[in-house]
């Protein structure tokens, strides 16, 4: 194995304009939008946003997340350094499931929010967002130095597909099969499970997991072989989807996005994501200064707004009550499905679902109601 931190190919890497992922070449064979994304160059849209958001809703989509990082950690101590470097609690997983947690700093900021997946006892799959991965991986690092594990920052190497949609779990099974794998890993994995899979010989992981708030899995595998899924999954008539439509079906589904949502100005109670922060356990990066921050009680919490309208709110408007500023809105958009504006906010602690209030939407101010995410429940 290698030696923690001994792949430093992919941070000398992201100091290079901007990537491009296995699935780039086609991408702009099927004529995608490609913009900037956390330092890749990655598909916005295909078809059309909108097209594609309802694709998903109603039936299947498929995304190119392969921005998203494929960090290793093996060893017989890799469950002590996953849990030195985040905040839930891995002893809770059994072999093929997997966690969302938080890599939060000493002051208690959240670094990142991210999925762990329990491959073996001595065997660890993380995947963190592009743009923090480089601070997960040297949280992950430390954790290490001094412990029987290794790390492999695997992230240039390593492909993902996010195949979301209701009938996206009997279609993945299909396609997989005609790939090489046998059995149906996509309908017998149960949510946040993760399952080997095999695609033309090469072996990789099929997660349930997902950022849409539909059925769907996310399947990591060797660059090598990208293509080769994304192409069969077109022939099955997926729909390709890009960021676009990824962002307007999470905020439906009140999933948060780090940089908009979280960043280390905020903890996870601020967030209301206290649940995924087990204090009563040993050490952890951040511990001392959440649990300070869980005794004191946050000064501020994540709600969802509902506006009133048609212009959607967007980063950084005013959140107004009784004319004075209550808070400030941290995403937002016009809900394709629920058609109408809803927003994400960071609101005083003292306000919540139910509250009356307003907007400032450049200059005009917009009546919204204080809700419980998720907007869309399925």
């Amino acid at each position: 194995m290698a030696a923690p931190g001994s792949r430093p190919s992919r941070r000398a890497a992201l100091t290079s304009p901007l990537h491009r992922t296995p699935l780039y070449e086609a991408h702009v064979r099927d004529g995608a939008k490609l913009a900037p994304f956390a330092g890749y160059e990655l598909p916005i849209r295909f078809a059309g946003t909108m097209e594609e958001h309802e694709a998903v809703r109603t039936s299947v989509g498929a995304f190119d997340v392969s921005h998203l990082g494929t960090v290793f950690v093996d060893g017989s101590q890799a469950a002590a350094v996953i849990g030195a470097s985040f905040t839930n609690d891995p002893e809770r997983l059994a072999d093929g499931e997997a966690q969302y947690t938080l890599c939060c700093d000493e002051d208690g900021g959240v670094i990142d929010d991210l999925i762990v997946y329990r491959l073996r006892e001595d065997a660890w799959l993380t995947v963190p967002n592009a743009a923090n991965a480089t601070e997960v991986v040297a949280t992950l690092a430390a954790a290490a130095r001094d412990r029987d594990a290794s790390l492999r920052d695997e992230s240039l190497d390593w492909a993902v597909i996010a195949v979301q949609g209701p009938d996206s779990l009997a279609l993945v099974d299909r396609v997989l099969g005609s790939l090489g794998t046998t059995g149906s890993p996509a309908t017998s994995t149960g949510s946040f499970g993760v399952a080997s899979i095999d695609v033309d010989g090469t072996r990789g992981w099929l997660a349930r997991t997902g950022y849409t708030g539909e059925p769907g899995v996310e399947v990591v595998i060797p660059g090598a072989v990208a293509i080769t899924l994304w192409d069969a999954l077109l022939d099955a008539e997926v729909v390709p989807c890009g960021l676009g439509a990824r962002d307007t079906l999470r905020l439906e589904a009140g999933l948060l996005l780090h940089g908009n949502d979280l960043s280390r100005e905020v903890t996870p109670f601020d967030a209301r994501l206290g649940w995924a922060v087990k204090l009563d356990r040993g050490a952890f990066q951040g511990s001392d200064a959440l649990a300070r921050a869980k005794e004191q009680g946050p000064s501020r919490r994540l709600w969802g707004l509902e506006v009133s309208g048609r212009r959607p709110a967007r980063q950084g408007n005013a959140v107004m009550l009784d004319g004075r500023q209550v808070g400030q809105v941290t995403s937002g958009t016009l809900s394709p499905t629920l058609g109408r504006p809803i927003a994400l906010a960071y609101l005083d602690a003292d306000l919540g679902p139910g509250t009356q209030v307003t907007v400032d939407i450049r200059g005009n101010l917009t009546d919204a109601e204080v809700v419980r995410p998720p907007f869309l429940r399925r």
